[in-house]
């Protein structure tokens, strides 16, 4: 059978995803009329703002949205009419991890999954193509295609893709203009194929034929956990490495700088931090987790559960650093925290280090000055809140304030801890802000950003990641 020819495209959820996503898809496809759809009136009205302040910071969104809003591309929080006229419908909605209920802590929340695809059943009046795009545990799509049928109507025929995407935050423009490979996932039936066919045939108007990858539907669900947790897994891995450097005054710079010589390991994904954080890697780990403990496969479990295990462990041992260098007490001391997005490029704080290192210092009665030069103050507000849900925001705001800037940010501090491996950072003027500070003036590099033996030179007292603070750098 001959794949449908898609004209119009729906995308439920205006999010991290699905609005980038769809924005690319809009710009490399004027013949496509993509309509992204939110329940949320504000998300949808930034998206729509006369200025461009959008919701989303990503380097390269602005200029996209700009060629195609109001040509191909539109904000609607009409979700009805949007299902109604396209052929083609992207599911991107959020899957958080379930805080309550049957696998609270690991497994994913599909509630707003469920409610978009009966919302699809209820209002559709003809066939279309359901994709799931949000990251979702294996056979999510059976359940989908269950909730379809029992609600569809007569001459009303839907059909399940699996789309997972790989993209990174910081360079997700740049993996939607040229990805690795896109994969795409149906049911290996006639119908499965063709509307496998009909995506294809979408992304085909940019990404070499070559490229993309068409599988079955489960194997393409399990995809997109399995390389976040072999990504996650590299990380962990080098942590864990750079805790033995730290014993035994080897420099995890130049322990990973050897191992990715190795063609058959690469140089990719081995940089020590104060750990990952972000929306996919902990809690598709988690997922995974659940799914092998789902499926009585209990050493499965542990194995990916102790990536998680080690993330926590290497921000716990960071903050444990903080406090020992700085005579063993911090309390009263003010440390000035550089970054709070959960890496560079992006002003998503989700699972962000910054967050777990400030919970830390303020239990030690710490003060804390923050910066970041993209996140939002009252997402940082939000965040901290969350944190720690048993104190009143008052309290937190008394220890904690932000700057405007690294300097303000530095001025009178005790000890500057980075966070996020910002650009900006290892450009700053260091020599003004070791004037500024408290003497001794402590530097605590979580990102391996700066030139340790440069800010020596000038008079800090400077810890880095995977290198021993006893012996010289």
């Amino acid at each position: 059978m001959s794949p449908t020819k898609v004209t119009k495209i729906c995308c439920i959820g205006a999010g991290y995803v699905g609005g980038p996503t769809c924005a690319v898809i809009a710009l490399k496809c004027p013949h496509i009329k993509v309509t992204i759809v939110d329940l949320n009136k504000a998300r949808i009205d930034a998206w729509n703002s006369p200025d461009f302040k959008l919701p989303i910071y990503e380097p390269g969104l602005e200029d996209v949205v700009r060629k195609a809003r109001g040509r191909n591309l539109f904000f609607s929080t009409d979700v009805d009419k949007a299902i109604q006229e396209a052929e083609l419908i992207f599911v991107s909605v959020n899957t958080p991890t379930k805080k309550s209920g049957v696998g609270a802590g690991f497994a994913a929340d599909l509630n707003y999954v469920e409610l978009a695809t009966r919302n699809i059943a209820n209002v559709a009046t003809s066939s279309k193509i359901v994709v799931e795009k949000s990251t979702v545990p294996c056979r999510t799509a059976e359940s989908m295609r269950t909730i379809l049928e029992a609600n569809s109507k007569p001459n009303c025929r839907f059909d399940i893709l699996s789309n997972p995407e790989f993209l990174a935050e910081g360079t997700a423009i740049q993996d939607l203009f040229k990805p690795d490979r896109v994969l795409i996932g149906s049911l290996q039936t006639p119908e499965g194929i063709s509307a496998c066919e009909a995506l294809a045939e979408v992304y085909a108007n940019w990404v070499p034929k070559e490229r993309v990858l068409t599988v079955g539907l489960w194997s393409s669900e399990l995809s997109k956990l399995a390389a976040n947790a072999m990504l996650a897994q590299r990380i962990s891995s080098v942590n864990a490495l750079s805790a033995i450097c730290e014993a035994t005054g080897a420099n995890i710079d130049e322990v990973a700088h050897a191992i990715g010589y190795d063609t058959r390991i690469g140089p990719k994904f081995l940089k020590a931090s104060v750990g990952f954080g972000g929306s996919c890697f902990q809690k598709d780990i988690l997922n995974l987790v659940y799914l092998s403990e789902s499926c009585h496969l209990p050493e499965v479990a542990a194995y990916w559960r102790q990536v998680v295990e080690m993330n926590e462990y290497q921000k716990r041992r960071f903050s444990k650093r903080v406090v020992d260098t700085l005579f063993n007490t911090i309390t009263g001391k003010r440390i000035a925290v550089l970054g709070f997005a959960f890496k560079a490029d992006t002003g998503d704080t989700r699972e962000s280090a910054a967050i777990t290192l400030i919970k830390d210092f303020l239990s030690e009665r710490a003060f804390v000055k923050v910066f970041d030069p993209q996140v939002q103050h009252d997402q940082i507000w939000m965040d901290l809140q969350e944190a720690s849900p048993l104190v009143p925001l008052d309290h937190i705001k008394k220890h904690v304030s932000i700057s405007g800037s690294a300097l303000e940010a530095c001025k009178n501090a005790d000890a500057i801890v980075i966070a996020t491996e910002w650009k900006e950072f290892k450009e700053l003027d260091w020599e003004e802000i070791y004037k500024t500070m408290n003497k001794p003036a402590f530097l605590f590099d979580g990102r391996l950003l700066v030139d340790a033996a440069k800010l020596t030179k000038i008079g800090f007292k400077v810890t880095t990641i995977g290198r021993p603070s006893a012996l010289p750098v």
